[in-house]
């Protein structure tokens, strides 16, 4: 019995462990991506004196802001990823929420099984009462064989 406790002693804290890595990857990411993108923005003030030839500061400016919009789309992959791995980690592991949806469509199951025993019961009652007047009139009929 002490095994099944310790586990479910970590459960918890597995799970608190999952969220707060996921807390941690979207604020690191949501941080790279704000401050790459303030990096970018920055570049975009070009200083007139320099020793650096005009073409060079160009391709300088170029080169980072290319780093730059990578490292962003590196981020964004990176949050994509982080809300496959939330809607995964809820699809397998939301067991009230399955266990309210089975337990809903039971009912919606078993309210129609009902329903469908209460049409066939009235057709047979029907049926049984059309089969005896029939008998009664087959057997009071006078054409009836002999």
């Amino acid at each position: 019995m002490q095994p099944k406790m310790a586990q479910q002693g970590k459960q918890p804290q597995g799970r608190e462990a999952l969220l707060k890595s996921y807390n941690r990857r979207l604020k690191d990411d949501v941080k790279s991506i704000l401050e790459n993108f303030m990096e970018i923005v920055k570049l975009g003030v070009v200083e007139d004196e320099s020793q650096v030839h005009r073409m060079t500061q160009v391709d300088i400016i170029h080169y980072q802001m290319h780093v730059r919009s990578s490292n962003m789309v590196r981020a964004a992959e990176s949050l994509m990823k982080l809300v496959a791995d939330v809607k995964q980690y809820l699809i397998l592991n939301d067991f009230p929420s399955v266990n309210e949806a089975i337990t809903q469509n039971s009912k919606i199951f078993k309210s129609k099984s009902q329903e469908a025993d209460q049409k066939l019961m009235a057709l047979r009652d029907d049926m049984a009462s059309d089969l005896y007047e029939l008998e009664e009139e087959f057997y009071s009929s006078v054409y009836k064989e002999k």
